[in-house]
């Protein structure tokens, strides 16, 4: 029982991952290295991020993360993540879907094996079944929509062609996504709903973050030709 919930969690989490590389079309672009290497520069950023981290925030973190300004300071770090996306961007050559999806996928799968592959290895082969493992399997699929979506929005910020207005609002999206995982957090814990509630509110907004990042992506593909 314990090795078939491991496999479910693994499925779950790894599975939807695969689909969306196969069916992407991105395999016809020979884009594998370019995941392999965006996930290296993901690594890279994140390792930036730790340093940052360990460097100028105190090391009794228990006490400082129950501080919101300092909680605040240290999402704002989380915008080396747009300098790293941007940096994997600027490194692959093609269309700006194949673009996106190559940075997207690989970031996102970079951070699913770092972040999840240990947790399940320990957590879900535990003797007792635990929903919290299911529940972080389907937080990771929204976090690949997410990074999907953020990749798209760095793609359109770096856009000379993109409107003035429009580059404002994008502006605007690319910071809130630094702080989003904060604000919700805020939001969960002040309104105290429970952990598939909260779920689906996440869910919820990361398809609406995405259908204002499609809007805006498909109105400039109209204008220069790309699909």
């Amino acid at each position: 029982m314990t090795l078939y919930h491991f496999g479910n969690c693994v499925a779950l989490i790894y599975v939807p991952y695969y689909l969306t590389y196969k069916h992407s079309g991105l395999s016809e672009y020979g884009a594998f290295w370019k995941c392999i290497q965006a996930g290296l520069i993901y690594m890279f950023t994140q390792l930036a991020k730790m340093l940052v981290l360990a460097t100028f925030f105190p090391d009794n973190v228990s006490d400082f993360g129950n501080d919101l300004i300092g909680e605040f300071l240290k999402s704002t770090v989380d915008l080396a993540d747009l300098v790293g996306l941007y940096f994997v961007l600027s490194g692959i050559p093609g269309k700006g879907h194949s673009k996106v999806l190559t940075a997207g996928i690989g970031w996102a799968t970079a951070e699913v094996i770092l972040s999840r592959a240990l947790l399940l290895w320990v957590g879900a082969r535990g003797a007792e079944f635990d929903w919290i493992y299911i529940q972080k399997c389907l937080e990771s699929n929204i976090l690949l929509v997410q990074h999907i979506v953020t990749a798209t929005l760095v793609w359109l910020w770096s856009r000379h062609d993109l409107e003035k207005n429009l580059k404002t609002l994008v502006t605007v999206l690319l910071v809130f996504t630094s702080y989003k995982s904060l604000l919700l957090d805020l939001i969960i814990a002040g309104l105290k709903i429970g952990p598939w509630l909260a779920l689906m509110v996440k869910a919820a907004v990361t398809v609406i973050y995405g259908c204002f990042t499609l809007t805006i992506y498909a109105g400039l593909a109209q204008v220069i030709g790309i699909f």
